[in-house]
């Protein structure tokens, strides 16, 4: 069974859903299986229930909120994807709160050539599990916030929030 729990933040709710202890989607939505029509079908056949809590992961996200910026790093996570989609949503946990690399540094620490930007770009856009996998931290080269799944203001919220700005 996948439990979902929504945690009040400051620019919305955030949809939590976990499977035995391990968060396997995260988004800043209302509707937790707007994030589950997102699974793979293996795991939307273990069907969703919404509960009060999800223990070692809801403290942490209430850490971050409350400015625990390291609280979501240690928490298990676990999505689909490619070796080298796997590889550049590792390199994301990597990169810490308060900072931003753009997709040619995630490329490259994901052990990719500067040039495989576009991939960087893409695994952030299937990214399962914001802002555990911290997609928000990628920001282009040419400058600006680029996009962002939950729209740009939730993106210079995270950033803010990390930077100790807000």
């Amino acid at each position: 069974m996948i439990a979902a729990q929504l945690i009040p933040t400051p620019m919305g709710p955030l949809s939590l859903l976990c499977r035995e202890g391990v968060v396997v989607a995260a988004g800043f939505t209302a509707d937790p299986t707007e994030m589950f029509d997102r699974l793979t079908p293996e795991l939307r056949s273990e069907g969703l229930e919404v509960v009060d809590d999800l223990g070692a992961v809801s403290v942490a996200v209430r850490a971050y909120l409350a400015g625990d910026l390291d609280a979501l790093d240690a928490v298990p996570v676990s999505q689909p994807g490619s070796a080298t989609r796997k590889r550049i949503h590792a390199a994301l946990r990597e990169v810490k709160a308060g900072t931003t690399v753009s997709y040619a540094e995630l490329a490259e620490r994901a052990g990719m050539p500067r040039t495989a930007a576009r991939a960087a770009g893409s695994a952030c856009a299937q990214n399962l599990i914001a802002p555990f996998v911290p997609c928000h931290r990628v920001l282009p080269s040419g400058g600006g916030y680029g996009g962002y799944y939950y729209g740009v203001p939730v993106k210079e919220w995270l950033l803010a929030h990390e930077s100790g700005a807000h």
